[in-house]
């Protein structure tokens, strides 16, 4: 099963479960997921080939739902799901296919379409990275520093380096493999996810486009859309405090009354 950490104790909320991006790891989420567990109790995942959780030779998005549910089925009752890009499509997938497991959906910035940018770049720069001279995670953030433009990417990337080890906690070959699928989304899933959703994206990032939100409330018909001020694809690091504002209004909402 995945590699998973629980943050607080069961409560009358329902149990939140995060996915978390492509190169990202469960412990990206740790202070959100540590404030949220105030009032619920809220699990964060390695997904497969990533963080602690085991390697394997597939990595599509049947897969990664079929993770989650594996996760969920030893929880009690259905859960909200949140998570973004990769994640986000592994959580839709699940609500797709499994339904019942799945209270509400949170999506961050990702829709269910397939997207032609490519992220190979960064397979390569981490794989440039010697990490025989890396002796602490600034020695390999100085070495992509000098690859990608992005001042924001080295340090995100480096959190998944084992310095111990000196190794990647991210099965890098299986990902460029399966990196078309990653970045498509499976065209045969057509019943609709009936429960409320949530699609939260940075009014920066381009990947939640209006022209989308037809294909999106085709596959989930009960969705919302929001956007969070000044903030890219990686809303919830970018803006924290105005991520988990929104997360909180929309799960107070949106939660059935009190019988």
């Amino acid at each position: 099963m995945l590699n998973l950490t629980t943050y607080g104790d069961q409560t009358d909320s329902p149990t939140l479960l995060i996915a978390h991006g492509l190169f990202g790891a469960g412990r990206n989420w740790g202070a959100l997921a540590k404030r949220l567990s105030q009032t619920r109790r809220v699990i964060t995942v390695d997904m497969r080939n990533h963080g602690e959780s085991p390697w394997y030779n597939s990595h599509n998005y049947k897969d990664l739902a079929a993770d989650l549910a594996e996760v969920i089925d030893t929880l009690d009752g259905p859960v909200d799901v949140l998570g973004h890009s990769m994640g986000g499509k592994a959580a839709m997938v699940l609500a797709l296919t499994r339904p019942e497991l799945v209270n509400r959906l949170i999506v961050a910035d990702i829709a269910p379409v397939r997207y032609d940018h490519g992220q190979m770049q960064y397979i390569e720069a981490m794989k440039a990275v010697d990490l025989g001279k890396v002796k602490r995670r600034a020695d390999a953030e100085a070495q992509l520093s000098d690859l990608l433009e992005d001042p924001i990417l080295p340090g995100f990337f480096t959190q998944s380096i084992d310095i111990k080890a000196k190794q990647w906690r991210l099965n890098l070959e299986v990902l460029a493999r399966e990196m078309p699928g990653i970045l498509s989304f499976p065209k045969h899933l057509t019943d609709p996810y009936e429960g409320p959703a949530l699609f939260l994206s940075g009014a920066d990032s381009h990947y939640v486009k209006r022209e989308y939100r037809p294909v999106i409330k085709q596959l989930f018909p009960a969705a919302q859309f929001a956007k969070i001020p000044d903030a890219g694809h990686w809303l919830h690091a970018e803006k924290p405090r105005e991520f988990e504002a929104a997360l909180r209004v929309w799960l107070e909402q949106s939660a059935p009354p009190a019988t």
